[in-house]
């Protein structure tokens, strides 16, 4: 764990997973940031080994094991980064929680999982988040939002379900926290991501890779970081993302 005398800006990434979200980390470390990895518990020993990397690099890091979905788990990470770690600038909430099955196979076990995971926790986060950032009166917060955010595909019920309502709880937050000087920001990831999961299903993944027609994890780190970044005068609230060849 960091001392606080040696504390820099920090990063909370809920879903830092070994695609996309250690993408972002590792460019929220770039900027200077400690970049503060969080997954479930199961996942503590690959989250150390992304902090190891980043901390290798050159970066600052630390992983910190958590259910996003715990409230009392989360109010304290944030505390204690707050107050062991260094101001919290940036929150970014990551987790995916894609699931397929059809409406009738669909339990309510399931739906109400999946919508624990892609949008309870969200509202989790970007709460905990809210309250350290309003004492300064500044800070960036980013959902990573899916195609499911703003159409409902067959057998995705319970995502899209979820992540609808994540896009919701942003455009909300936006309007309250936007007047206040936290710049609240809800991307839409319209397309396949190079990532382990989709190299499972996707056979072809690396003729897509060849052809840019798949989305790269650290050109979608980018975008996150230039949110960050971006002026007062100019917000981006909702942010698309697509490879060149994704159908609109």
């Amino acid at each position: 764990m960091l001392k606080k005398s040696d504390s820099k800006p920090a990063c909370v990434i809920i879903g830092a997973g070994d695609d996309t979200g250690a993408a972002i980390a590792r460019a929220f470390a770039r900027e200077g940031m400690t970049v503060c990895l969080v997954r479930r518990p199961r996942h503590a020993d690959a989250l150390q080994a992304l902090a190891d990397s980043i901390i290798q690099d050159g970066g600052s890091a630390v992983a910190m094991p958590a259910d996003a979905r715990d409230e009392d788990a989360m109010s304290a990470l944030f505390n204690k980064v707050e107050a062991d770690i260094g101001p919290i600038e940036v929150a970014v909430f990551n987790i995916g929680a894609n699931v397929r099955f059809s409406i009738m196979e669909t339990t309510a076990r399931v739906y109400r999982k999946v919508w624990e995971m892609a949008c309870f926790a969200g509202f989790l986060m970007g709460r905990e988040a809210a309250k350290h950032m309003l004492k300064r009166e500044r800070g960036t917060i980013i959902f990573t939002g899916a195609s499911a955010s703003v159409r409902g595909s067959s057998g995705f019920s319970a995502f899209a379900g979820a992540k609808a309502a994540l896009r919701a709880l942003a455009q909300s937050m936006a309007r309250e926290l936007g007047p206040k000087n936290i710049h609240v920001a809800h991307t839409v990831i319209d397309g396949a991501i190079d990532s382990n999961f989709i190299r499972e299903i996707i056979p072809q993944v690396d003729d897509m890779r060849e052809q840019n027609a798949i989305l790269n994890p650290d050109h979608i780190a980018e975008n996150y970081v230039m949110l960050h970044n971006q002026p007062r005068t100019a917000w981006t609230h909702e942010l698309d993302l697509r490879p060149w060849k994704e159908n609109w």
